[in-house]
């Protein structure tokens, strides 16, 4: 199904790299998160809010350095940031009320309000091949969540219907921020989006703590074991946010969505290595499945581009210039009545 000759081209070698790249960093985050619960603190929004600052900071001094004007409008942004900050939140707070087995499942809901959005926003056709990819990987993760690791995180939790409502809600405030930011940095530009985002996010954050989360920040001892894991987190959602346009513009906003199915697989293989925990046979085979789905998925994008900008090229030749053919056609035709009249002269 994939051409191997097609298939080991630089961009698609770069889209999955910086893919599993940033499915390792999204797990750094799991362990800091689940190394702050641990402490007893629980304050989502507080993580993330130290990262749009970073964000807000960085780009922005580059983007005052650069001086130039936007290239969207300001109001596009803060409407991002919002919707960033919310789908982080809901899907977080979902913990609270059902199981991790249930939110790892519905989470898969950004799959296709991607490939939704994707396509009647953007355009994107999607060949059966991708289709293909994605189904593949999706079955990856469900013998991940049904494998027998899972099984002392089957428990309903105290509101499971509350919670996967919030995880779908979540997911697709997620398909949506990924969508538009693929088309700003398509349309627009990667510095002035990071800006804007780290801006706005930071603002949303910033009220939001300030009535959900201002008592659970008073209640922190700041120990160490509670301070590294707290900027750590931050840390590592800063080169998340700096590295995730990069791979919106090489594959989609898709590609991005099915890299982070394996961000749970690396976790195991953490803690195989590092604690020496013993896991479920399952996940390896999950493993393997989303990682010909990824292959099946990205392979062969060169050759799909070919052939698309070769349809392009012939029917615009054929279709969008009519009147050069009818012009040409004339032509001829006025050449050869010369021509016979020449003739019928000479005669």
């Amino acid at each position: 199904m994939v051409n191997l000759k097609n298939f080991w081209t630089k961009k698609t070698l770069l889209g999955l790299g910086l893919g599993q790249l940033l499915s390792l960093v999204i797990t750094s985050t799991g362990f800091s998160s689940s190394a702050l619960a641990n402490q007893g603190i629980n304050a989502p929004t507080s993580q993330s809010f130290l990262n749009y600052v970073l964000l807000a900071v960085v780009y922005g001094s580059i983007m005052l350095y650069r001086k130039q004007a936007l290239k969207a409008k300001w109001y596009y942004y803060a409407l991002l940031g919002l919707i960033d900050v919310e789908g982080n939140f809901l899907v977080v707070k979902a913990y609270q009320y059902t199981s991790i087995t249930s939110v790892m499942l519905l989470d898969c809901w950004t799959i296709p309000c991607v490939l939704f959005l994707t396509w009647f926003f953007l355009k994107t056709k999607y060949r059966l091949k991708k289709f293909v990819g994605v189904v593949i990987c999706v079955v990856g993760l469900v013998i991940v969540v049904f494998s027998d690791v899972h099984a002392a995180d089957r428990s309903s939790g105290s509101n499971p219907i509350k919670g996967d409502l919030l995880v779908i809600a979540g997911a697709t405030l997620y398909g949506v921020s990924n969508v538009s930011e693929e088309y700003f940095v398509k349309s627009a530009d990667r510095i002035e989006l990071m800006a804007f985002l780290g801006i706005f996010g930071a603002i949303v954050s910033a009220i939001q703590i300030s009535i959900l989360e201002r008592d659970e920040l008073k209640s922190i001892h700041w120990s160490s074991g509670a301070t590294f894991p707290f900027f750590g987190f931050s840390l590592a959602m800063f080169v998340f946010y700096s590295a995730v346009p990069v791979l919106l513009k090489i594959s989609g906003s898709t590609m991005l969505n099915l890299s982070l199915l394996t961000s749970d697989m690396w976790a195991v293989f953490i803690r195989i290595f590092a604690y020496h925990e013993k896991v479920d046979w399952m996940y390896y085979v999950a493993f393997a499945a989303v990682t010909v789905g990824l292959i099946v998925y990205s392979g062969g994008d060169k050759s799909d581009q070919v052939a698309d900008e070769l349809k392009q090229f012939d029917e615009e030749a054929s279709i969008g210039r009519p009147d050069q053919h009818d012009k040409m056609r004339s032509s001829r035709l006025a050449d050869s009545s010369r021509q016979d009249a020449a003739s019928s002269s000479a005669v």
